[in-house]
C-alpha cells in the first residue's frame, strides 16, 4: 500500500492548494478508516455519492457477479447486454411514462452535456436558459450553463447564447421564449447552499416551457436517488421534466450517469447526423450492475420512508448560538455561519474529531451535510455531538 503524501500532492493533479488530505484505507457503511485505524464518519457521502453507504453488500455482490461474466465489450449502443437492459427497465418502472429512454454516460457533467445537445438537436433552437448561482459541472458546456462567474472567467469563451435568470423568481420566466431550446435547472440548487424552489414557481416554470416549446431539463445529479425523501426531487413539485439528468449516487460508488427522456425525443440523436452523441465507456456493464443494485436497495430497504424523520432529528440536535441558519430538504443540509473563516475552522476541527463535513464551492459561509440514507438514529446523535463540539472550538 502507498499513502505517501508527496506522491499525492506532486504526481496526482490537484484541484486546490489545500486538499482535505486524509488517507483512507477502507470504507464500510457510513465510516471511512485511515491506515492507522482512525475512523471518520462520512457525513457528506463522498459528495452525494454513497447514498446507501459505502460498500453495501448487495452492490458488492452485483459487481462481483458481473465481473464473472464480462467487463467492457463494445462502445455504447452497439451490443445488447443484460446489465444495461435491466437497468433501463428498472428506471422505466420508477420514472413517469415520458421518461422512458435512458442514455448511460460516465458522470454528471457528461449527462448534462448530452442533455443540452439533445435539446438543441430536437428543437432546432440555440438559446439555453439557466439560473444564477447554479452548478452543472466542469466541462465546457456544463460550465457554460453554471452560474458562478468566478469559476468560469479563466476559461472563456464558453458556449454562446446562454441566458441566466433568477432562481425561484416567477417574473423572470418571461425570458423563456420561442427562441429557447431548453431550460436547465437543478431541482434543488445544491452548490448555492441548498435552495429549494416553491411549488408555485415549479408549476409556472413547467407551464412556461410548455407554452414556448422549450424543453425542461432537471438536473438531479446531487438531489436525486432519494436524497430529498423521494426517489427524485421533482416528484415533490407535481411536475415532470422533458429530460432528467442523474449521476453521483446513481452508481452506488461506481461512475455512471444518465440523461433520460422520451424515446421520440431521444431518437433524434440517431440520424442527421448518425452518432449524434457517442461514448466509449457509457453503459459499462459493471457500473450498470452496481446502479441497478443501488436502485433495488433504496426500494427493498425502504430507505425513502425514513429520510424526513432523520433530517428532522439532525435539525433538532444541531442547535447552537453560532449557527445562523439551517436550510434542509430531506437529508441535504446547508448550515450557515457568520464567516468563511469560521466554517473552515469547523471543518478542520471536525476532521480532527473524526467527523467529515465539507464546504460548498460557491457558498463559503456554509458547510454541507448529506449523510448516507442508511445512517441510524444513534449515529445521527453521535455525529451531532461531534459537530457541536467542533462548533464550540471554532
Amino acid at each position: 500500500m502507498n499513502f505517501n503524501q508527496d506522491i499525492f500532492l506532486n504526481n496526482i493533479a490537484q484541484t486546490t492548494p489545500f486538499p482535505y488530505s486524509i488517507s483512507i484505507e477502507r470504507a464500510e457503511g457510513i465510516y471511512l478508516y485511515a491506515p492507522d485505524g482512525k475512523r471518520y464518519t462520512d457525513l457528506i457521502s463522498g459528495i452525494g455519492v454513497s447514498n446507501i453507504g459505502h460498500r453495501h453488500p448487495t452492490v458488492i455482490k452485483a459487481i462481483k457477479d458481473q465481473l464473472d461474466k464480462h467487463l467492457h465489450v463494445m462502445v455504447y449502443g452497439e451490443f445488447i447486454q443484460s446489465s444495461p437492459n435491466l437497468l433501463a427497465q428498472k428506471l422505466n418502472e420508477i420514472l413517469p411514462p415520458n421518461l422512458n429512454c435512458s442514455y448511460f454516460v460516465n458522470s454528471g457533467t457528461e449527462a448534462n452535456e448530452g442533455a443540452l445537445k439533445l435539446a438543441k438537436r430536437y428543437t432546432g433552437r440555440t438559446e439555453i436558459v439557466s439560473f444564477r448561482k447554479s452548478y452543472h459541472g466542469s466541462t465546457h458546456g456544463s460550465m457554460s450553463v453554471s452560474g458562478n462567474e468566478i469559476k468560469k472567467a479563466a476559461f472563456r469563451p464558453l458556449l454562446p447564447d446562454v441566458k441566466f435568470i433568477t432562481f425561484n423568481t416567477i417574473l423572470d420566466l418571461q425570458h423563456i421564449t420561442t427562441r429557447t431550446a431548453c431550460v436547465i435547472m437543478e431541482t434543488i440548487q445544491g452548490d448555492a447552499g441548498v435552495r429549494v424552489p416553491s411549488k408555485e414557481f415549479m408549476l409556472a416554470l413547467r407551464k412556461r416551457c410548455d407554452e414556448t416549446g422549450a424543453l425542461l431539463i432537471l438536473d438531479e445529479i446531487q438531489c436525486g436517488m432519494g436524497r430529498t425523501g423521494t426517489f427524485f426531487a421533482f416528484e415533490q413539485f407535481n411536475i415532470v421534466p422533458d429530460i432528467l439528468t442523474i449521476a453521483k449516487a446513481f452508481g452506488g460508488g461506481l461512475p455512471i450517469g444518465a440523461f433520460i427522456s422520451d424515446k421520440k425525443i431521444m431518437n433524434c440523436l440517431t440520424h442527421d447526423p448518425m452518432l449524434g452523441h457517442i461514448t466509449t465507456f457509457g453503459g459499462n456493464p459493471i457500473c450498470c450492475a452496481s446502479a441497478l443494485a443501488t436502485l433495488n436497495v433504496i426500494q427493498d430497504e425502504k430507505l425513502l420512508d425514513t429520510v424526513e424523520e432523520k433530517g428532522k432529528l439532525f435539525e433538532k440536535l444541531l442547535v447552537h448560538a453560532k449557527i445562523k441558519e439551517i436550510r434542509r430538504i430531506g437529508l441535504l443540509f446547508a448550515i450557515d455561519f457568520d464567516s468563511e473563516e469560521r466554517v473552515n475552522r469547523i471543518v478542520e476541527k471536525g476532521k480532527e474529531l473524526g467527523i467529515i463535513c465539507y464546504w460548498f464551492l460557491s457558498h463559503p459561509y456554509s458547510f454541507r451535510i448529506a449523510p448516507p440514507l442508511t445512517i441510524t438514529h444513534e449515529e445521527i446523535q453521535e455525529s451531532c455531538a461531534l459537530i457541536l463540539k467542533a462548533i464550540d472550538n471554532s
